[in-house]
């Protein structure tokens, strides 16, 4: 399965590099992470709670950051796997300036999906990334924003993620029905995001 896309984020390319390399605000993009923790220098392994319609479980997975050139670019390649299944997949993730502080990122990825998770469809799976990238870069950016503001405040920086329930049901909004119970894979979007490096972002992902 492939995967790009682009997305604009409210603050300048330094803030959002630091960011996109941080497993604390990583783990925030993506309610269900039940851990996310740098290992190695450019190495991260966690865990995050699957759910699909029917299919539930745990995955284990690991993200390498590779051919790093900060603040513009890298390349990500991830596993995970679980009782649901597997995945696997690389990306490569860019960060062009923007007039006034803004920040693009263009992102594209191959992912490959195994085991009962890819039962329950390729149209359903490709819906439910789609969203889960939008939703994580989403809140990557209001921190992102956050860190500016304090920045600019000179103060601490005050930001409070959505909870599980929320990301859940912004998902299944966007699915149109609802057909999405629960929070998907983080690994999947880890190797488009960074991130996705979440924020290193990434999920960042200053």
């Amino acid at each position: 399965m492939k995967i790009e896309g682009e997305y604009t984020f409210d603050g300048p390319r330094e803030v959002v590099w630091v960011l996109v390399r941080d497993p604390e605000v990583l783990a925030t993009c993506l309610p269900g992470t039940q851990s996310l923790r740098l290992v190695g220098e450019n190495e991260y392994e966690g865990e995050i709670n699957v759910r699909i319609g029917p299919i539930a479980g745990v995955f284990s997975g690991r993200l390498i950051v590779s051919d790093e050139a900060p603040p513009e670019s890298c390349t990500l390649t991830g596993e995970g796997k679980g009782k649901p299944g597997f995945v696997k997949g690389s990306g490569n993730v860019q960060l062009f300036e923007q007039a006034d502080n803004k920040t693009l990122m263009k992102y594209d990825g191959e992912v490959q999906i195994g085991g009962r998770l890819a039962s329950v469809g390729q149209r359903m799976i490709d819906t439910v990334s789609k969203s889960m990238i939008g939703q994580g870069l989403g809140v990557l950016n209001e921190a992102i924003k956050a860190r500016v503001l304090a920045r600019a405040e000179a103060k601490e920086v005050e930001y409070t993620p959505p909870s599980e329930t929320e990301f859940a049901a912004a998902v299944a909004k966007d699915m149109a029905g609802g057909l999405l119970s629960s929070k998907l894979f983080l690994w999947l979007a880890l190797a488009v995001i960074a991130v996705i490096l979440v924020v290193i972002v990434w999920l960042s992902v200053g």
